[in-house]
């Protein structure tokens, strides 16, 4: 159990949050959500100790295990990575060393005799004869094989190590897990795993991430940061957002009423003030009026960006038509024997390997060759393309924003290209900023606006997601959904997937397969399958 009395934590001369009571109880599992810079990664080292309060306190009881997951990636390049998991659990790990240490002396005395058998008996106590067993099964789990687990973490793929640090917070059942972005280079199954591992955990967990499905699979609460507070909800994430937009419609709803009753009142306490057989009727209605307060919307901390993209002309009969496509790189097979027809009222996701898809994405939008095969464009089609990786497009360029912009809009005036950067969340002075220097979140920001003036009838996007917080990527759902033409996305954002795509095509070495309905679907097709 967590217990918060009155916590508040000021930066910089700013309150991130204040006067915060909260309690954490075992077996649930809290989404932690707010806008960027809200101050969730704070509150979560706030929990661990790194941090210490302005005000307040965080109680948890000394018996309790606390395991964290680790976003430093080179950490653990010295060890292997069996070693690196069992770390999750520091006290099995370090009694695991002395004893390997003990028994490899030479004059092994009988104080170390002592020793060891102490050391025994708080590792089986520790559950160490399982170590190497729990291990594997949490690395197969994700989605690697097992023979990794005696490698060396420098000789891992990135993707590999991020895999490696989630099994390392996992392990050796702990009381209290702390994972910020889990789900981050995890591909679609591993999430899956994790979803299905957390489901039925039996003790605290707590989380902060983007994956909207994933909170709403997982989650038992939802505590938001905002408004300088932190409150929790019962609930999975979806309930929380439905019924956070109910409420501000309803104070909405309530204060326009109360605005309308007010203009009412004062005009007639206006034209009748002066008249003495209205007099005592404009009396009663101006202490009525004082009595009629417009509430104010607290000034929340989210802010949602406009994304939506208009056709400059429709699509013909013909869109796109693939044929026995294949591509290798490096000697290996990333696609082969790929062909399909794209239809007028297809938004297709691409799954499988995310390099043999940007690949092919890179094919059709002839930025590289195939092997061999074929494609065609319908004569009507004019694609807009949101390549995985954008650095072309900002690496060595220092104009700024506004400038960067304007080279790709039909109106050239600084009034029209600062109005539409502001619905982009870029505003005032920050336009002028140079656009090599922008965040990664930012650059998404403006790949997007890039699209949007192009008018294009056929979308293309690899990975749109990344680096974005929960409130633009509901603002791309929303805007992918609304599209009225051609989508051919591929996204580790399984809610944006599984509402968006009415097509599935996946993508392996030996060909594809052509699904015609949802993801969930699709999923449903393949468990079917593997059983």
């Amino acid at each position: 159990m967590i217990t918060v009395n009155n916590l508040s934590f000021h930066f910089g001369g700013q309150v991130l949050f204040k006067n915060v009571d909260l309690k954490f109880t075992p077996g649930n599992c809290y989404g932690i959500i707010g806008a960027n810079g809200a101050g969730k990664s704070t509150f979560f080292r706030l929990l661990c100790g790194e941090l210490e309060p302005s005000t307040g306190n965080i109680e948890i009881p000394s018996t309790v295990r606390m395991s964290v997951l680790r976003q430093d990636h080179f950490a653990f390049d010295s060890f292997t990575v069996l070693d690196t998991v069992i770390m999750g659990n520091r006290k099995l790990y370090d009694i695991m060393k002395e004893k390997d240490e003990l028994y490899a002396k030479e004059d092994f005395s009988e104080e170390d005799g002592l020793r060891a058998s102490d050391l025994e008996a708080e590792f089986a106590e520790l559950n160490g004869w399982d170590a190497e067993s729990d291990a594997s099964k949490l690395i197969t789990g994700l989605g690697m094989d097992a023979d990794i687990l005696y490698n060396e973490m420098a000789s891992l793929k990135e993707s590999e190590k991020v895999k490696v640090l989630l099994a390392q917070a996992l392990f050796g059942n702990p009381d209290i897990i702390l994972l910020d972005e889990p789900t981050n280079g995890l591909d679609l199954p591993a999430i899956m795993w994790l979803e299905d591992f957390l489901a039925d955990y039996f003790g605290t967990v707590l989380v902060i991430s983007h994956d909207r499905h994933f909170l709403n699979d997982i989650c038992t609460n939802i505590v938001d940061i905002d408004f300088t507070g932190i409150k929790m909800y019962v609930g999975n994430y979806e309930f929380w957002y439905e019924s956070s937009q109910l409420i501000q419609r309803m104070i909405k709803q309530q204060n326009k009423k109360n605005e309308e009753k007010i203009k009412e009142l004062q005009s007639f306490i206006s034209r009748f003030s002066a008249n003495k057989s209205k007099s005592r009727q404009a009396t009663s209605r101006r202490k009525l009026l004082d009595k009629l307060t417009v509430e104010e919307l607290p000034a929340s901390s989210r802010r949602y960006p406009f994304i939506g993209f208009d056709i400059d002309r429709q699509l013909g009969r013909d869109v796109l038509s693939v044929r026995d496509l294949k591509k290798t790189k490096d000697g290996a097979v990333l696609f082969d024997k790929v062909s399909f027809t794209v239809n007028r009222e297809d938004k297709i996701a691409f799954v499988g390997n995310e390099m043999a898809i940007t690949a092919f994405f890179n094919v059709i939008m002839e930025q590289d060759e195939a092997d061999s095969g074929s494609f065609k464009w319908g004569i009507s089609a004019t694609p807009s393309y949101f390549p995985h990786d954008n650095s072309d497009f900002f690496n060595g360029h220092i104009e700024s924003i506004v400038d960067w912009m304007r080279q790709y809009s039909k109106d050239q005036t600084e009034a029209y290209l600062r109005g539409f950067l502001g619905r982009m969340l870029f505003s005032g002075e920050s336009v002028y900023k140079p656009v090599n220097v922008l965040s990664g979140g930012e650059k998404v920001r403006c790949m997007f606006s890039r699209m949007m003036l192009n008018g294009a009838n056929v979308l293309l996007l690899d990975q749109p997601t990344d680096h974005l917080d929960l409130e633009s990527i509901t603002a791309v759902n929303n805007a992918l959904s609304d599209y009225k033409s051609v989508v051919l996305f591929t996204s580790h954002d399984y809610e944006i997937v599984n509402t968006v795509a009415n097509r599935i095509i996946e993508i392996r070495p030996d060909g594809i397969t052509d699904f015609l309905g949802t993801y969930d679907d699709f999923v449903a097709m393949k468990t079917a399958k593997d059983l």
